[in-house]
């Protein structure tokens, strides 16, 4: 092997990923959301009338993924979808009543978990902890640009 699975980062970015996801995944059961749709509903809050595309980039997932999720929610009637006003082949999608409640409840939950993150850094840990990771990001973007200008 290339390199010692001790010395491998990918693995600890993977693990500390898993662990915030399944603990999100737990704290939203009661509310019967799955970390996709609270991330749907959570960025829908912030962007009322995006369309499912742009929801999709905003919380990195495919446009199907999204359609998939945001069907499930306009079910569960969370959410409202309409064509755009200019554009009819684009559909706005928008928070019920019902649908803001929910986030509202859901965010509590990832509040939660989320404070108990930041509240094991120091504040100068979490903005260095954010830095390193977007180093991370950027290494393995560069990685994949330079297989496909070689490949």
């Amino acid at each position: 092997m290339g390199m010692p699975a001790d010395e491998r980062l990918g693995l600890d970015i993977k693990r500390a990923e898993q662990a915030l996801m399944a603990a999100k995944s737990a704290a939203l059961k009661d509310l019967h959301l799955t970390v996709a749709q609270y991330a749907a509903l959570f960025g829908l809050a912030d962007n009322p009338g995006i369309s499912g595309a742009a929801l999709a980039r905003a919380c990195l997932v495919t446009p199907q993924a999204m359609a998939a999720v945001l069907k499930n929610l306009e079910e569960r009637g969370l959410v409202e979808r309409s064509a755009h006003p200019w554009h009819q082949k684009m559909l706005e999608t928008r928070l019920t009543e019902t649908g803001l409640e929910t986030v509202r409840l859901a965010d509590e939950q990832a509040v939660r978990i989320e404070q108990r993150l930041a509240d094991a850094l120091t504040a100068q840990e979490r903005d260095t902890l954010r830095a390193l990771l977007a180093r991370c990001v950027t290494a393995v973007r560069n990685d994949v640009r330079n297989d496909v200008r070689n490949g």
